[in-house]
């Protein structure tokens, strides 16, 4: 299987989520959750990384992590490493403790309202899960950064980053009433939303980035840059049809064409031919993607055009 493309650039921020092996724990006492802090602070000592937020589950974990540096792959390699090899360590174990290779969400985080939602999401983890009594405080929750948050400076993690979250919750001030302000709006919100799965909660799990349309557009045309150097995934063949796409319109307006003019050419119309030889060339595109587009009818209608026409 391919693996998925990795973007990196400096100053990207991502949603990390890894799972246990076989969904098997990665923490089994509180020993190995404080092991693993203790080693996400090593490496953003190492990585320069901010972190915005974090939660630790029984079979998993979920990291919102700033890279100044464009450096995810290398500091992710030694994160779950490093935490591995302590982890067997301790208890007389050896083998692989995660399994397969870590989902990365990349996250818009111009002040639009994307990275408090994320955030928001890895914080209210353990009430999806269940874990906490509705009358019960997030802050009941020991091992995720909602604790930390509410906190004086002076008493957080030292790579945390909270000023970002806090300005998009509208506090003004890191003070007692900033704070009190950001914990009732958190609370309300959980209150609100009852158990939070709505639409952003399954875009937040199954999508590649969480953003802006500009956003998005921005990054798939990073991806088209790096496609030579790496291998093929959901966000390249998003790429893909947007080139395809910038292509059709290139070509359509060289013809003098419309889109809604596609439809009542003939199917086998040299110039569609043209532009399918094009298409076919310079993208990875389906014959079943092509034929719709250019309104060819069958797909065979097209690929059989397009024999044809280099034949000729």
């Amino acid at each position: 299987m391919p693996r998925k493309l990795r973007v990196e650039y400096e100053g990207a921020i991502y949603h990390i989520i890894n799972r246990g092996d076989r969904r098997e724990p990665i923490f089994l006492n509180d020993e190995d959750r404080e092991s693993f802090l203790e080693t996400l602070g090593q490496a953003c000592t190492k990585t320069d990384w901010q972190v915005h937020a974090y939660c630790l589950m029984g079979n998993h974990f979920h990291l919102v992590v700033e890279t100044p540096r464009s450096n995810l792959v290398a500091g992710m390699q030694w994160l779950l490493g490093t935490y591995t090899a302590r982890f067997n360590r301790r208890h007389k174990l050896f083998g692989h403790l995660f399994s397969g290779r870590y989902k990365s969400l990349i996250v818009d985080g111009s002040s639009s309202g994307y990275l408090k939602a994320v955030c928001d999401y890895v914080h209210l983890n353990p009430v999806r899960a269940k874990l906490l009594r509705p009358e019960q405080p997030l802050l009941d929750y020991r091992w995720s950064s909602w604790p930390e948050y509410v906190k004086r400076p002076s008493k957080r993690w030292v790579w945390l980053r909270v000023d970002r979250v806090l300005g998009e919750w509208g506090v003004k001030q890191d003070n007692a009433a900033g704070r009190r302000q950001l914990e009732q709006g958190m609370e309300g919100r959980r209150v609100a939303e009852g158990s939070p799965e709505n639409s952003d909660w399954k875009q937040l799990r199954r999508g590649w980035c969480w953003g802006s349309k500009e956003f998005r557009e921005e990054l798939l045309e990073l991806i088209e840059q790096k496609q030579g150097e790496q291998h093929h995934g959901e966000e390249l063949q998003e790429s893909e049809e947007q080139k395809a796409e910038r292509l059709m319109g290139e070509m359509l307006r060289a013809a003098g064409w419309t889109k809604e003019e596609l439809k009542h050419r003939p199917k086998g119309d040299i110039k569609k031919t043209r532009m399918a030889v094009r298409l076919r060339s310079e993208t990875a595109m389906t014959w079943l993607w092509i034929a719709r587009r250019l309104e060819m009818g069958h797909w065979r209608t097209a690929a059989n055009a397009v024999r044809a026409c280099r034949r000729k």
